[in-house]
C-alpha cells in the first residue's frame, strides 16, 4: 500500500507526522511529492503554491527554505525537506514524484547522500524528466510519466505486447487511476499485459474498501490511499 502523501487523518499531508501515522498504519510505501525552494532546497510538497494546506498565499518556489518551514500546517507540522524525511525514516520506502524539472539534479544528489536509492520509486509527470533521474541515480527504480503511460493504455487497447513494452521501457511500474473521465483504464486485460511487459500496476487513488477489493481481484500490485488504515484492513482480511 502507498499512504498518499501520508496517512492524513490526524496530521497534515505530506508532512513528518503524517508519514509516520502511514508507517504506523502499515504502508508499504510513502507517496510523496518534491519540488524546489527559492534557496535551492528539495522540500516536500504537492502543490505550486502553500495556499490549500497553509491558508494563505505564496508560491513555493518564491520561498526560501526558512520561510516554508515558519509557516504553520497544523498539529505542530510545518513543511519539511526531502533530506529530513530519508533521514527521519531510514528505512521506509518512498515513492517519489518530482513535479519540477529544476528538482531534477538535486533530488537526485539527496537521493544519493542519504544512500536510498534502493528504497525509492521516482516518477514524474514528464518521461523525459523520469529518464533523467533514472540516469543521475543509477540502479533506481522508476514509474512511467505521462507519455509512457498514455502509450501503454494505447497499446493495451490496441493488444499490441511489443508496443507496451516500448511504452514501458526502462521501468518497473505503471501508475495509474482505474478510469480517465468515461474511459476505463484499468480491466484485468490490462493488468495481464502490464504483467507480461514486466511491470507492477499501481491505481490511484483509492479510498473505498469496496473498490480495494475490486481492484486486488483484478490483479493490481498496489493501491495509492488517502487510507492506508482502511487499505491494510482489507489486506489483512483477504490473507
Amino acid at each position: 500500500m502507498f499512504a498518499h502523501r501520508g496517512l492524513a487523518l490526524d496530521a497534515p499531508e505530506n508532512t513528518l507526522l503524517a508519514f509516520e501515522r502511514g508507517l504506523e498504519a502499515g504502508a508499504g510505501y510513502l507517496e510523496t511529492d518534491v519540488r524546489l525552494t527559492r534557496d535551492g532546497v528539495v522540500v516536500i510538497a504537492h502543490d505550486a503554491t502553500i495556499d490549500r494546506v497553509a491558508g494563505t498565499s505564496a508560491v513555493v518556489a518564491d520561498l526560501t527554505l526558512a520561510e516554508l518551514t515558519a509557516v504553520e500546517l497544523g498539529s505542530g507540522q510545518t513543511f519539511c525537506t526531502l533530506a529530513d524525511a530519508l533521514e527521519r525514516f531510514p528505512v521506509a520506502r518512498f515513492n517519489i514524484d518530482v513535479k519540477v524539472a529544476e528538482a531534477v539534479l538535486l533530488a537526485a544528489e539527496v537521493i544519493r547522500s542519504a544512500a536510498a536509492s534502493d528504497r525509492v520509486l521516482l516518477t514524474s509527470f514528464s518521461d523525459a524528466r523520469r529518464r533523467r533521474l533514472a540516469e543521475l541515480v543509477p540502479g533506481v527504480a522508476t514509474s512511467v510519466g505521462q507519455a509512457g503511460v498514455i502509450g501503454a493504455v494505447l497499446s493495451s487497447w490496441l493488444g499490441s505486447p511489443a508496443l507496451l513494452r516500448r511504452a514501458l521501457r526502462g521501468a518497473v511500474a505503471l501508475q495509474v487511476p482505474e478510469r480517465f473521465g468515461a474511459l476505463r483504464i484499468v480491466s484485468r486485460r490490462f493488468v495481464r499485459l502490464a504483467h507480461a511487459a514486466g511491470v507492477e500496476v499501481h491505481v490511484w487513488t483509492v479510498n473505498d474498501p469496496a473498490d480495494m477489493e475490486r481492484l486486488l481481484d483484478l490483479g493490481v500490485d498496489g493501491l495509492v490511499t488517502d487510507r492506508t488504515d482502511l487499505a491494510v484492513e482489507v489486506v489483512a482480511r483477504r490473507n
